[in-house]
Protein backbone atom coordinates (compact mmCIF):
# COMPACT_ATOMS: atom_id res chain seq x y z
CA UNK A 1 0.00 0.00 0.00
CA UNK A 2 2.42 2.89 -1.22
CA UNK A 3 0.10 5.69 -1.25
CA UNK A 4 2.34 8.48 -2.09
CA UNK A 5 1.58 10.24 1.33
CA UNK A 6 -1.96 10.47 0.29
CA UNK A 7 -4.26 11.13 3.23
CA UNK A 8 -8.42 10.81 3.21
CA UNK A 9 -10.00 12.71 6.43
CA UNK A 10 -8.39 13.29 9.64
CA UNK A 11 -5.36 12.46 10.87
CA UNK A 12 -3.23 13.52 13.98
CA UNK A 13 0.14 14.70 12.73
CA UNK A 14 2.93 14.08 15.41
CA UNK A 15 5.67 16.65 15.71
CA UNK A 16 8.55 13.55 16.39
CA UNK A 17 10.79 12.20 14.50
CA UNK A 18 11.14 8.58 12.98
CA UNK A 19 12.96 7.31 15.65
CA UNK A 20 11.55 3.77 16.92
CA UNK A 21 10.36 3.99 20.46
CA UNK A 22 9.35 0.63 21.92
CA UNK A 23 6.82 0.14 24.51
CA UNK A 24 6.49 -3.59 25.45
CA UNK A 25 2.96 -3.95 27.45
CA UNK A 26 1.45 -5.91 25.38
CA UNK A 27 2.80 -9.23 23.70
CA UNK A 28 4.09 -7.24 21.36
CA UNK A 29 6.60 -3.90 20.98
CA UNK A 30 4.73 -1.17 20.35
CA UNK A 31 5.97 1.58 17.65
CA UNK A 32 4.98 5.04 19.49
CA UNK A 33 5.86 8.71 19.39
CA UNK A 34 9.24 9.91 20.36
CA UNK A 35 10.99 13.27 21.35
CA UNK A 36 12.04 14.93 18.20
CA UNK A 37 15.54 14.49 17.47
CA UNK A 38 16.85 17.03 14.71
CA UNK A 39 20.08 15.61 14.67
CA UNK A 40 19.24 12.73 12.93
CA UNK A 41 19.13 12.26 9.34
CA UNK A 42 17.85 10.53 6.42
CA UNK A 43 20.82 8.25 4.72
CA UNK A 44 21.60 8.60 1.28
CA UNK A 45 18.88 7.13 -1.61
CA UNK A 46 19.94 3.46 -2.34
CA UNK A 47 21.75 3.37 -6.03
CA UNK A 48 20.01 2.75 -9.05
CA UNK A 49 22.29 1.51 -12.07
CA UNK A 50 22.19 4.05 -15.13
CA UNK A 51 21.14 1.32 -17.40
CA UNK A 52 18.01 1.43 -15.90
CA UNK A 53 14.61 2.76 -16.79
CA UNK A 54 13.20 5.65 -14.54
CA UNK A 55 9.99 6.87 -13.59
CA UNK A 56 9.60 10.55 -14.11
CA UNK A 57 9.96 11.42 -10.85
CA UNK A 58 13.28 9.52 -9.92
CA UNK A 59 14.94 12.96 -10.01
CA UNK A 60 13.09 14.92 -9.05
CA UNK A 61 10.79 13.63 -6.40
CA UNK A 62 7.71 15.27 -8.21
CA UNK A 63 5.36 13.00 -9.35
CA UNK A 64 2.97 13.40 -12.77
CA UNK A 65 -0.75 15.54 -10.81
CA UNK A 66 -2.99 13.20 -11.09
CA UNK A 67 -6.57 13.39 -13.68
CA UNK A 68 -9.23 12.78 -12.60
CA UNK A 69 -9.77 10.85 -15.61
CA UNK A 70 -9.88 6.96 -15.02
CA UNK A 71 -7.56 5.06 -17.75
CA UNK A 72 -8.76 1.86 -19.42
CA UNK A 73 -6.02 -0.08 -20.69
CA UNK A 74 -5.94 -2.01 -23.98
CA UNK A 75 -4.62 -5.62 -23.81
CA UNK A 76 -1.35 -4.89 -24.77
CA UNK A 77 -1.19 -2.19 -22.02
CA UNK A 78 -2.30 -4.99 -20.05
CA UNK A 79 0.11 -7.09 -20.59
CA UNK A 80 2.61 -4.38 -19.65
CA UNK A 81 1.49 -4.17 -16.54
CA UNK A 82 0.85 -8.19 -16.13
CA UNK A 83 4.76 -8.08 -16.12
CA UNK A 84 5.22 -5.34 -13.93
CA UNK A 85 2.92 -6.92 -11.09
CA UNK A 86 4.07 -10.66 -11.38
CA UNK A 87 7.82 -9.28 -10.68
CA UNK A 88 6.48 -6.80 -7.72
CA UNK A 89 4.65 -10.19 -6.58
CA UNK A 90 8.14 -12.05 -7.02
CA UNK A 91 9.72 -9.47 -4.90
CA UNK A 92 7.47 -9.65 -2.34
CA UNK A 93 7.72 -13.72 -2.06
CA UNK A 94 11.31 -13.22 -1.94
CA UNK A 95 10.39 -10.78 0.70
CA UNK A 96 8.67 -12.98 3.00
CA UNK A 97 12.04 -15.32 3.00
CA UNK A 98 14.21 -12.61 4.86
CA UNK A 99 11.66 -12.03 7.33
CA UNK A 100 13.03 -13.30 11.29
CA UNK A 101 13.47 -12.19 14.70
CA UNK A 102 16.76 -10.28 14.34
CA UNK A 103 17.08 -8.76 10.56
CA UNK A 104 16.46 -5.23 10.84
CA UNK A 105 13.82 -3.41 8.49
CA UNK A 106 16.43 -1.41 6.80
CA UNK A 107 18.84 -4.68 5.89
CA UNK A 108 15.18 -5.76 4.21
CA UNK A 109 14.79 -2.62 2.03
CA UNK A 110 18.76 -3.08 0.67
CA UNK A 111 18.02 -7.24 0.02
CA UNK A 112 14.68 -6.08 -1.49
CA UNK A 113 15.85 -3.17 -3.30
CA UNK A 114 19.25 -5.45 -4.45
CA UNK A 115 16.63 -7.96 -6.18
CA UNK A 116 14.35 -5.49 -7.88
CA UNK A 117 17.32 -3.92 -9.83
CA UNK A 118 18.78 -6.94 -10.47
CA UNK A 119 15.51 -7.56 -12.55
CA UNK A 120 16.45 -4.81 -14.51
CA UNK A 121 13.34 -2.88 -12.53
CA UNK A 122 12.76 0.75 -10.78
CA UNK A 123 11.32 0.09 -6.67
CA UNK A 124 8.68 2.98 -7.47
CA UNK A 125 8.42 4.15 -3.93
CA UNK A 126 12.31 5.14 -3.95
CA UNK A 127 12.19 9.26 -4.22
CA UNK A 128 8.47 9.38 -4.73
CA UNK A 129 7.71 12.54 -3.14
CA UNK A 130 10.69 12.31 -1.35
CA UNK A 131 10.17 8.68 0.02
CA UNK A 132 13.90 7.88 1.14
CA UNK A 133 13.52 4.00 0.83
CA UNK A 134 12.93 1.15 -1.53
CA UNK A 135 10.16 -0.45 0.03
CA UNK A 136 7.95 0.24 2.83
CA UNK A 137 7.99 -1.82 6.20
CA UNK A 138 5.23 -1.33 8.52
CA UNK A 139 5.30 -3.08 12.37
CA UNK A 140 2.55 -3.86 14.59
CA UNK A 141 0.89 -1.01 15.31
CA UNK A 142 1.98 1.13 12.29
CA UNK A 143 -0.21 0.86 9.39
CA UNK A 144 0.95 2.16 6.80
CA UNK A 145 4.60 3.72 5.11
CA UNK A 146 6.72 2.60 7.77
CA UNK A 147 10.72 4.00 6.45
CA UNK A 148 13.03 0.88 6.97
CA UNK A 149 15.59 1.72 9.77
CA UNK A 150 17.32 -0.34 12.12
CA UNK A 151 15.05 -1.63 14.34
CA UNK A 152 15.50 -5.57 14.04
CA UNK A 153 12.46 -7.67 13.97
CA UNK A 154 10.96 -9.75 17.45
CA UNK A 155 9.39 -12.76 16.98
CA UNK A 156 6.26 -11.30 18.45
CA UNK A 157 6.45 -9.24 15.68
CA UNK A 158 3.89 -8.95 12.83
CA UNK A 159 5.35 -7.26 9.77
CA UNK A 160 3.46 -5.65 6.23
CA UNK A 161 6.20 -5.02 3.66
CA UNK A 162 4.93 -3.34 0.70
CA UNK A 163 6.78 -3.92 -2.99
CA UNK A 164 6.30 -1.59 -5.53
CA UNK A 165 8.38 -1.80 -8.99
CA UNK A 166 8.90 0.30 -12.03
CA UNK A 167 9.41 -1.98 -15.12
CA UNK A 168 9.65 -1.25 -18.82
CA UNK A 169 7.19 1.56 -18.70
CA UNK A 170 4.72 0.40 -15.99
CA UNK A 171 4.30 -0.35 -12.09
CA UNK A 172 2.93 -2.73 -10.25
CA UNK A 173 1.76 -2.86 -6.29
CA UNK A 174 1.25 -5.17 -3.64
CA UNK A 175 1.80 -5.88 -0.52
CA UNK A 176 0.98 -8.75 2.56
CA UNK A 177 1.51 -8.84 6.08
CA UNK A 178 3.66 -11.54 7.47
CA UNK A 179 3.87 -13.07 11.38
CA UNK A 180 6.92 -14.22 12.99
CA UNK A 181 7.33 -17.36 14.91
CA UNK A 182 5.89 -16.56 17.63
CA UNK A 183 2.93 -13.83 16.68
CA UNK A 184 -0.10 -14.44 19.42
CA UNK A 185 -3.54 -15.47 18.60
CA UNK A 186 -5.08 -12.08 18.14
CA UNK A 187 -2.54 -11.16 15.59
CA UNK A 188 -3.26 -14.38 13.61
CA UNK A 189 -6.88 -13.54 13.59
CA UNK A 190 -6.52 -9.97 12.46
CA UNK A 191 -3.94 -11.44 9.14
CA UNK A 192 -7.21 -13.71 8.65
CA UNK A 193 -9.61 -10.59 8.57
CA UNK A 194 -7.37 -8.36 6.83
CA UNK A 195 -6.51 -11.27 4.10
CA UNK A 196 -10.34 -11.94 3.98
CA UNK A 197 -11.08 -8.32 3.28
CA UNK A 198 -8.62 -7.78 0.26
CA UNK A 199 -11.02 -11.42 -0.85
CA UNK A 200 -13.94 -9.97 -0.46
CA UNK A 201 -12.66 -6.10 -2.25
CA UNK A 202 -11.40 -8.12 -5.11
CA UNK A 203 -15.09 -9.98 -5.54
CA UNK A 204 -16.70 -6.77 -5.29
CA UNK A 205 -14.63 -5.35 -8.32
CA UNK A 206 -17.14 -6.65 -11.33
CA UNK A 207 -18.59 -4.42 -14.35
CA UNK A 208 -22.26 -3.18 -13.22
CA UNK A 209 -20.96 -2.23 -9.97
CA UNK A 210 -19.26 1.35 -8.64
CA UNK A 211 -16.08 1.67 -7.20
CA UNK A 212 -17.96 1.87 -4.04
CA UNK A 213 -19.11 -1.51 -4.26
CA UNK A 214 -15.84 -2.54 -3.38
CA UNK A 215 -15.38 -0.14 -0.32
CA UNK A 216 -18.92 -1.25 0.94
CA UNK A 217 -17.84 -4.80 0.75
CA UNK A 218 -14.73 -5.10 2.89
CA UNK A 219 -16.88 -2.78 5.18
CA UNK A 220 -19.36 -5.12 6.18
CA UNK A 221 -16.90 -7.62 6.32
CA UNK A 222 -13.93 -6.12 8.93
CA UNK A 223 -17.05 -4.80 11.14
CA UNK A 224 -18.81 -8.20 10.78
CA UNK A 225 -15.87 -9.67 12.74
CA UNK A 226 -15.23 -6.92 14.99
CA UNK A 227 -12.01 -4.84 13.66
CA UNK A 228 -12.33 -1.56 11.91
CA UNK A 229 -10.67 -0.49 8.51
CA UNK A 230 -8.17 2.91 8.50
CA UNK A 231 -10.10 5.52 6.08
CA UNK A 232 -7.07 7.63 5.70
CA UNK A 233 -5.23 5.10 3.42
CA UNK A 234 -6.91 4.04 -0.25
CA UNK A 235 -6.33 2.06 -3.31
CA UNK A 236 -5.72 3.71 -6.67
CA UNK A 237 -5.68 3.45 -10.81
CA UNK A 238 -1.77 2.47 -11.64
CA UNK A 239 0.05 1.79 -14.77
CA UNK A 240 1.78 4.28 -16.68
CA UNK A 241 2.32 6.45 -12.96
CA UNK A 242 2.08 4.45 -10.26
CA UNK A 243 -0.97 6.84 -8.83
CA UNK A 244 -3.78 7.39 -11.13
CA UNK A 245 -7.78 7.54 -11.09
CA UNK A 246 -10.23 5.82 -9.59
CA UNK A 247 -9.71 6.54 -5.87
CA UNK A 248 -10.50 3.17 -4.17
CA UNK A 249 -12.15 3.17 -0.64
CA UNK A 250 -11.79 0.46 1.29
CA UNK A 251 -14.84 1.91 3.48
CA UNK A 252 -18.54 1.87 3.05
CA UNK A 253 -18.67 5.95 1.43
CA UNK A 254 -22.42 6.25 0.94
CA UNK A 255 -22.33 9.03 3.78
CA UNK A 256 -20.12 10.96 2.18
CA UNK A 257 -22.84 11.27 -0.72
CA UNK A 258 -19.83 10.79 -3.39
CA UNK A 259 -20.95 9.85 -6.78
CA UNK A 260 -17.85 6.93 -7.63
CA UNK A 261 -16.95 6.07 -11.05
CA UNK A 262 -18.91 3.09 -12.67
CA UNK A 263 -16.37 0.10 -12.98
CA UNK A 264 -15.81 -0.65 -16.69
CA UNK A 265 -13.44 -3.24 -19.26
CA UNK A 266 -9.79 -2.09 -18.77
CA UNK A 267 -9.46 -0.61 -15.86
CA UNK A 268 -6.56 -1.02 -13.32
CA UNK A 269 -6.28 -0.31 -9.70
CA UNK A 270 -5.31 -1.75 -6.36
CA UNK A 271 -7.06 -2.83 -3.77
CA UNK A 272 -5.31 -2.62 -0.17
CA UNK A 273 -7.48 -2.56 2.64
CA UNK A 274 -5.51 -1.52 6.11
CA UNK A 275 -7.35 -3.37 8.77
CA UNK A 276 -6.55 -2.32 12.75
CA UNK A 277 -7.62 -4.09 15.77
CA UNK A 278 -9.29 -1.65 17.56
CA UNK A 279 -9.86 2.02 16.61
CA UNK A 280 -9.38 3.25 13.20
CA UNK A 281 -8.06 6.89 14.48
CA UNK A 282 -4.24 7.49 13.12
CA UNK A 283 -1.31 9.68 13.88
CA UNK A 284 1.91 10.20 11.53
CA UNK A 285 5.20 10.22 12.84
CA UNK A 286 7.38 13.36 12.34
CA UNK A 287 9.17 11.87 9.17
CA UNK A 288 5.81 12.82 7.53
CA UNK A 289 5.04 9.02 6.51
CA UNK A 290 5.06 6.95 8.88
CA UNK A 291 1.34 6.27 10.13
CA UNK A 292 0.92 4.18 13.45
CA UNK A 293 -2.88 3.58 15.11
CA UNK A 294 -3.65 6.10 18.11
CA UNK A 295 -4.71 3.87 20.25
CA UNK A 296 -1.02 1.26 19.76
CA UNK A 297 -2.96 -1.51 18.56
CA UNK A 298 -2.21 -3.32 15.59
CA UNK A 299 -2.74 -3.10 11.77
CA UNK A 300 -2.71 -5.58 8.79
CA UNK A 301 -3.18 -5.28 5.25
CA UNK A 302 -3.17 -7.47 2.13
CA UNK A 303 -2.91 -5.85 -1.22
CA UNK A 304 -3.26 -7.07 -5.03
CA UNK A 305 -3.78 -5.05 -8.51
CA UNK A 306 -6.33 -5.76 -10.61
CA UNK A 307 -7.40 -5.81 -14.00
CA UNK A 308 -11.14 -5.68 -14.76
CA UNK A 309 -11.69 -8.13 -17.98
CA UNK A 310 -13.53 -7.70 -21.28
CA UNK A 311 -16.13 -10.31 -19.42
CA UNK A 312 -16.45 -7.76 -16.46
CA UNK A 313 -14.48 -9.90 -13.71
CA UNK A 314 -11.59 -9.02 -11.98
CA UNK A 315 -7.80 -10.45 -12.99
CA UNK A 316 -6.20 -10.31 -10.04
CA UNK A 317 -2.43 -9.20 -11.29
CA UNK A 318 -0.30 -9.36 -8.34
CA UNK A 319 -0.51 -13.64 -8.30
CA UNK A 320 2.23 -16.16 -9.74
Amino acid sequence: MFNGGRLIGRAKLGTTSPTWILARTLTYSRIELPSSDASKRPPPLLEVPDSIQRPSYASTGTPPIKTRAVPKYSDAEVAGIRSACQLAREVLEYSKTLVQPGITTAELDRLIHERIISAGAYPSPLNYMGFPKSVTTSVNNVVCHGIPDDRALEATDLINVDVSVYSNGFHGDCSATVGLPDLDAEGTKLLEVAHTALDVGVDAARVGSRVSAIGKAIDASVTAAGYTVCHEFIGHGIGYDFHTAPDVFPYDTGVLGLVEPQIEPGMVFTIEPAVNEKGREISILHDGWTAITQDGFRSAQFEHTVHITEDGHPEILTII
